[in-house]
């Protein structure tokens, strides 16, 4: 694996380094799974807003749990 180095402040490397020690994973690990968990959040993020958005136009909220009865995959949303 290849790596580079970046810059955070101290306070920031020694909240990952207490995470690292906590899970007995390296820093770089921490890092990676950090960058992984706030990449997945965001994405919830948006979906979320994208929901509200089309919740907020009655016509599309139909159109879409319409599509989604028909869907093979169930999001769980009502």
């Amino acid at each position: 694996m290849e790596t580079t180095t970046i810059r955070v402040d101290r306070d920031t490397h020694a909240r990952l380094q207490e995470l690292s020690e906590a899970t007995g994973d390296t820093l770089t690990k921490t890092v990676r799974d950090a960058a992984e968990a706030l990449q997945r959040i965001r994405f919830g993020l948006r979906v979320q807003e994208e929901l509200a958005v089309l919740k907020g136009d009655p016509t599309a909220w139909n159109n879409y749990l319409a599509q989604a009865e028909t869907s093979s995959v169930a999001d769980g949303i009502s």
